[in-house]
């Protein structure tokens, strides 16, 4: 296939999200690249979430509403589903910004795909963010989740979500992808998606700092250097909240 037929898919996952599902719907069938498939993974919505979906059923591919066992599962639901070459992840609070599409093929096309996930830049809780932080690579955070397009090669290569990381389990993803694995960033320096605030790792800070550090030892870090960045995270929390 050539390079420049690539096409996409992007799973958003929901649960009770009427408030902001139809923008996230929006910024997907807006993009002017029409190689692309849109799956959505409902996860038993009682509010309005369905009703807004079913507007917008012409454009959507897949819609899938029935119970699951969380977030990554129904991630790995949406993986399974999706035909496209490169896959997408915008959940139900997010959105991507205007023509994002063709910088994510156009980025794609002089390198093995199963050998490269792209990065961009998000903008999150007033400020931009980048995309790829590479210094954090052993430490913490170093890619944005809504902003990365993974080959679905990728994902037969190094394995989908695991269930048992409940806040982390991306995180796990990309620790294994570069730190495991030897895949390469392809880093573009421009908003590619909006994250809002109360995401999963946030509001279950201890567990994330806990599911981090057994992540790193899992994937091959010596125990003691994860629990000393363990503590050290656990120790300036603690201190900026017990200052607030």
């Amino acid at each position: 296939m050539k390079k420049d037929k690539l096409k996409i898919s992007i799973i958003t996952i929901v649960l009770d999200a009427e408030k902001t599902i139809e923008r996230t719907i929006k910024s997907v069938i807006s993009q002017p690249y029409s190689q692309f498939q849109y799956i959505i993974i409902d996860g038993g919505s009682t509010d309005g979430t369905l009703e807004i979906i079913s507007k917008y059923k012409g454009k959507i591919d897949i819609i899938v509403s029935e119970s699951d066992y969380g977030l990554y599962h129904a991630m790995n639901k949406g993986i399974e589903l999706a035909t496209g070459d490169i896959i997408g992840m915008i959940n139900a609070d997010d959105y991507y910004y205007p023509d994002i599409f063709k910088d994510v093929i156009e980025s794609f096309k002089d390198v093995n795909l199963e050998s490269n996930i792209f990065f961009g830049d998000m903008f999150h809780n007033g400020k931009t963010i980048a995309g790829w932080r590479p210094k954090s690579l052993k430490i913490g955070a170093f890619g944005a989740h809504p902003s990365m397009f993974v080959p679905k090669s990728v994902y037969q290569k190094i394995g989908v979500y695991k269930l048992h990381y409940k806040v982390l389990s991306d995180y796990d993803f990309m620790y294994r992808a570069f730190n495991v694995y030897n895949i390469k960033p392809i880093y573009s320096p421009k908003l590619t998606a909006f994250f809002n605030t109360g995401g999963l790792a946030s509001m279950n800070i201890f567990r994330s700092y806990t599911e981090e550090m057994l992540i790193k030892v899992d994937n091959g870090e010596l125990m003691y250097k994860a629990f000393g960045i363990y503590l050290i995270k656990l120790c300036k929390y603690l201190l900026i909240t017990r200052w607030r």
